[in-house]
Parts: structure tokens; C-alpha cells; sequence
């Protein structure tokens, strides 16, 4: 049941909060709007020049958290993950902007293509793969879960 609970909550949700860190350790959250491939790869867009983007391309170990903000107190679930981020290369993009702009365009957001993440274009399209996954149990304690398909 965890990881069904898992891929639930990661379908569910339409923003991730991301946790970087630049050369120094520094930390740094910030929520990304993003799409998921299978559950472990999570991909979203943004300009090479934000803090987060600069702390992937120095240190690519980031944290995830995906939840819904919106419950009672005591009744909130999430998915905890550990994570290897990069910015996806142009070549490579195809796929997944194609992911990407497919769940944009059912949550009622525009057509996203490579032109959009590539070249003189303000942003990038960047993944996250999930190394691991983790769920509270009933005792508050976080449970190791393979929610991929």
C-alpha cells in the first residue's frame, strides 16, 4: 500500500518543493511545477540563472518533497525523495518536453516544445531522478517505498 500511497500523492500534486544547495552547503527550497515519467523522474522548466538551477550545476544531489498543502493538521501524507538533478541537454529534451507539455496542457496550461527550452529561450528543461522514496508509517517514521511503473 505505500507505494501505491506514494504514486497517489505524486499524481495528485502539480508542484514539488526542491531542496538545493550551493557550493558551500547552503540550502535552498523552492516549489517547482512539475511532471513525473513513471514516478522517479520528475522534470520541470526554468531559467539557467535562478538560485536552485546555479546549486544543481554545482551540486546535482538534491531533495524532494511532494504534498498537498490543503489538509487538516495531522492528516497531511507525502513523498520524500532523494535525487540526482541535471539540466537536460537540447538533444536529448525531446521526450521529455513532450512529457512535460502534456501534463501542462491537461492541467489547463499551454503547449510546451524544445524551442521553448533550447537556445536563445529564457528557460530549461531540467530532471530529477529519484534514487529513493520514502512515505511516513503510522508512527511518523519514513518507510523506504519503489513506487516506479
Amino acid at each position: 500500500m505505500t507505494a501505491e500511497l506514494a504514486r497517489q500523492i505524486i499524481e495528485a500534486n502539480s508542484y514539488l518543493t526542491l531542496g538545493t544547495a550551493d557550493a558551500d552547503g547552503r540550502p535552498w527550497a523552492n516549489p517547482v511545477w512539475f511532471a513525473h515519467d513513471r514516478f522517479t523522474d520528475f522534470v520541470w522548466v526554468s531559467r539557467p540563472g535562478t538560485r536552485h538551477s546555479r546549486n544543481i550545476a554545482v551540486r546535482p544531489d538534491v531533495g524532494i518533497v511532494v504534498f498537498d498543502s490543503t489538509v487538516p493538521i495531522g492528516q497531511g501524507q507525502a513523498v520524500y525523495a532523494e535525487a540526482v538533478a541535471a539540466e537536460i541537454p537540447e538533444a536529448s529534451a525531446e521526450a521529455a518536453i513532450a512529457l512535460f507539455s502534456a501534463r501542462s496542457v491537461a492541467q489547463g496550461g499551454h503547449t510546451w516544445s524544445v524551442a521553448d527550452v533550447a537556445g536563445p529561450a529564457q528557460f530549461r528543461l531540467y530532471r530529477a531522478r529519484a534514487t529513493a522514496h520514502y512515505v511516513l508509517d503510522g508512527r511518523d517514521s519514513r518507510v523506504l517505498v519503489s513506487p516506479g511503473v
